[in-house]
């Protein structure tokens, strides 16, 4: 059994065949879909997809920081802190910082992220981290709020060896997808240093499909593949990373 534990599945590229989707992962022994939240636009896409689907998909609260701008952020964290004091949610995510598109709102991202890591220790829930050319920024912001009351993992880890013995020492997991199949990633040699025990799978659905889909809209039924990679990679059976993947993430997300 795999889970897959960041797809966006309620997104318009899955409109033509979304259950149909969900049916192939279940067949390829995904049997749990973890949702993280954009903004204010996927709130009723994710919520009715996790209703649909009570046994499979599992919904996150929070703000996307690509969707983080000077004049709507905090009105979208209002309505994140309301969402989680009236529904069940099995994590904050995904929150961050990203610098890859554009730099404008940086310290908006910043308070953002910190807000919203606050309302993690709050309502007891791990974070799903999104860190996209800003490791130093991330860590600026996170280090001081780590501790017992703060748990979560760095979504989709494109880091260094370094930052990840950083992540790692501070708690978190590391989120490994499709670029672990890519044929130049250095994230193999990371996976191999820091062993299966501090790694959960996820596919960032539709997007970063492993090879041979690459390029291709991804989907959660490809799970095996990222997780025959990293058998391949570590030299253990891919039975062991299925048991050990699903036992840090069910700890993790409390599943």
């Amino acid at each position: 059994m795999f889970i897959d534990t960041h797809t966006h599945l309620y997104l318009q590229e899955f409109d033509v065949d979304r259950e149909d989707t969900i049916r192939r992962s279940i067949a390829s022994g995904t049997l749990s879909m973890l949702l993280p939240n954009i903004d204010s636009s996927s709130w009723e896409p994710m919520l009715d997809l996790c209703r649909q689907f009570p046994n499979n998909c599992y919904p996150m609260a929070g703000l996307h920081p690509t969707s983080v701008t000077k004049e709507t952020f905090e009105k979208e964290l209002e309505e994140v802190e309301l969402r989680l004091e009236e529904e069940a949610f099995i994590a904050i995510g995904e929150i961050g910082i990203d610098l890859y598109w554009d730099q404008t709102f940086l310290e908006q991202q910043e308070v953002a992220f910190l807000r919203q890591l606050r309302l993690a220790k709050k309502f007891d829930l791990p974070v799903a981290i999104h860190m996209r050319n800003s490791f130093n920024e991330v860590w600026k912001v996170l280090e001081p709020e780590t501790g017992p009351g703060l748990k979560g993992v760095f979504h989709c880890f494109s880091g260094n060896l370094e930052q990840a013995q950083t992540v790692i020492d501070a708690g978190f997991l590391l989120g490994i997808g499709g670029v672990i199949t890519f044929k130049n990633s250095g994230l193999q040699e990371v996976v191999k240093a820091v062993g299966i025990e501090h790694i959960i799978l996820e596919t960032d659905a539709p997007y970063l499909a492993p090879v041979p889909y690459r390029g291709q809209r991804n989907e959660s039924s490809y799970i095996p593949l990222i997780a025959s990679k990293i058998a391949e990679i570590t030299g253990n059976p891919l039975q062991k990373i299925a048991e050990i993947t699903t036992s840090n993430a069910r700890n993790l997300f409390r599943l």
